[in-house]
């Protein structure tokens, strides 16, 4: 069954109306639950995710750390995927739903077909690509300069700003994970910026103040 057109008109608005109609024909939508595996390290890289609701969390991993890398925000797809995809390679990355996420999976093939065909669309991933790699320098600066303290309240700005809800509630262990620490280091780095009257934890969540 072809995926509801209008859903990408909606959110692709940009790239026009062939390829809004060939996303229709070759690509499927999907929905996954918060927490779903998207993609993995070392896994063939046969669709293109390009998410139309929700949020998707991009990272590395080594050992038993974690680091993130990157959100995938509606109307935004994964580089590092479509990097992968088109060359035929094994992803690098791991993917995963943050919340409830709405996905367009386009075949890899296809899309290295259209990206030669309709320039729109290589503007489209050389934009997402120019603003991933400015967020990986800006992550690689916070881990060579920045104590974890600024570097915990950045993550949760962020998050705050990236999923507009004004109270975060999330774990400890989640958090340490994505910024490659344990959790005993966050939940201490969190009483200190407690202390300093920059954010407020509650029983609901974390608050900035």
């Amino acid at each position: 069954m072809p995926a509801d057109i209008l859903l990408i008109k909606k959110h692709l608005s940009q790239i026009g109306e062939p390829l809004h109609n060939l996303f229709s024909a070759s690509g499927s939508i999907v929905e996954v639950e918060a927490g779903s595996e998207i993609l993995r390290e070392g896994q063939s890289v046969k669709v293109i995710p390009i998410v139309l609701h929700g949020l998707v969390k991009v990272f590395t991993r080594f050992e038993d750390k974690e680091l993130l890398l990157y959100y995938i925000q509606p109307s935004e797809s994964c580089v590092m995927s479509f990097l992968a995809g088109i060359k035929n390679q094994p992803s690098r990355i791991f993917a995963q739903a943050e919340e409830k996420t709405t996905l367009l999976l386009l075949p890899s093939q296809k899309v290295e077909q259209w990206i030669t065909a309709y320039p729109q669309l290589n503007n489209l991933f050389y934009d997402l690509y120019n603003n991933r790699y400015s967020e990986l320098i800006d992550t690689l600066h916070q881990l060579i300069f920045q104590k974890l303290d600024a570097r915990l309240y950045d993550y949760l700005r962020e998050k705050i700003r990236i999923t507009g809800k004004p109270t975060l509630d999330i774990r400890h262990r989640i958090i340490a994970l994505d910024l490659g620490t344990s959790r005993e280091v966050i939940t201490r780095v969190l009483k200190k910026l407690e202390r300093e009257g920059k954010i407020r934890q509650t029983a609901d969540g974390i608050q900035l103040t």
